[in-house]
C-alpha cells in the first residue's frame, strides 16, 4: 500500500509498511472525517487499548495538546472521542442509579396539565439524557464552526466536542453527589464549570490572542448551550406529548 507519508504520525517511526512497526497505526492517516469519528464504536466502546487515564489527565492538563495531536494523526496515543463519550455516560448513568438520583424528583405534582406536561418532559429528558446528550455534541461543534470556521472542519471540531462533552459528563458524575448529600439546589453549577473548563480548553488549542479566543469561546459555548436546551427538551416534549 502506497502512501505519501514518510514516518508514523503517532510516534514518528519511519514507515516501510502499511502499517507501523512500532505503534500499529496505519500508514494512511488523513484529516479527521464524520465516517472515522463514528466508526468502530462497538468495537472500542469498553477497550482500555488506548489509554483512556492518560487521555483523561490530558484533558484536564492540556487538552489543546490532545485536540491537535489526535486531529493531526496521533490516534493510537489517545481514547476515541466517540468511546470517550459513550464509556463516561454508561458510568454516569450506573453511579446516578446506585445513588437512586434523581434530579427531577424535588418538583411535585401539579393540577395544571401543562405544567406536569413540561414535568414529565424534564423527567423523560433526564432517563434518556445518553441520547439527548449526542445533541450537545452536535449543538456545541455547530457553533464551535461558527465561531472558530477557519481552523478545521466541522467534523474535526465534532470530534473534539465528544471529548468536550465527555468531560461534561465527568463533571456531572461528579455533581451528583454534592446534589445528592450536600445541597440539592444547585442544579446549574455543571453547566457553570463547564464553561470556564470550555474557555480554558479553546485558549489552550489556539494558543494565541486569548482575549479574543476567549470571548468566541464564552459566544460558543452559550450558544451551544442554548440550542442544545431548546433542542433536547422540545424532543423530550414532542414525544411525551405524543406518546
Amino acid at each position: 500500500m502506497e502512501t505519501s507519508q514518510t514516518y508514523c504520525r503517532n510516534c514518528e517511526t519511519p514507515l516501510e509498511q502499511a502499517y507501523c512497526s512500532q505503534c500499529g497505526q496505519r500508514a494512511a492517516v488523513h484529516k479527521v472525517t464524520f465516517k472515522e469519528t463514528f466508526s468502530d464504536v462497538a468495537s472500542g466502546l469498553f477497550s482500555f487499548e488506548a489509554p483512556f487515564w492518560r487521555t483523561l489527565k490530558l484533558l484536564f492538563v492540556n487538552p489543546g495538546r490532545l485536540f491537535r495531536e489526535y486531529l493531526a494523526g496521533k490516534r493510537k496515543s489517545y481514547f476515541k472521542p466517540v468511546s470517550f463519550f459513550i464509556l463516561l455516560t454508561v458510568a454516569h448513568l450506573l453511579i446516578r442509579s446506585l445513588l437512586d438520583y434523581d434530579p427531577m424528583g424535588d418538583i411535585p405534582d401539579d393540577p395544571n396539565a401543562r405544567v406536569n406536561l413540561f414535568r414529565e418532559a424534564g423527567q423523560f429528558m433526564v432517563q434518556h439524557i445518553n441520547n439527548i446528550l449526542f445533541v450537545f455534541v452536535f449543538t456545541l461543534s455547530l457553533f464551535m464552526k461558527l465561531f472558530f470556521y477557519k481552523k478545521y472542519s466541522w467534523a474535526e471540531y465534532m470530534a473534539i466536542a465528544f471529548y468536550l462533552v465527555g468531560i461534561y459528563i465527568f463533571l456531572g458524575t461528579i455533581h451528583q453527589f454534592f446534589l445528592k448529600f450536600l445541597d440539592s439546589k444547585m442544579q446549574f453549577l455543571t453547566m457553570v464549570i463547564m464553561l470556564l473548563y470550555f474557555v480554558y480548553a479553546m485558549i489552550s488549542l489556539f494558543q494565541k490572542k486569548k482575549f479574543l479566543v476567549g470571548f468566541q469561546a464564552l459566544c460558543a459555548y452559550v450558544f451551544g448551550t442554548i440550542f442544545y436546551v431548546i433542542l433536547g427538551f422540545g424532543l423530550a416534549l414532542l414525544i411525551v406529548y405524543f406518546s
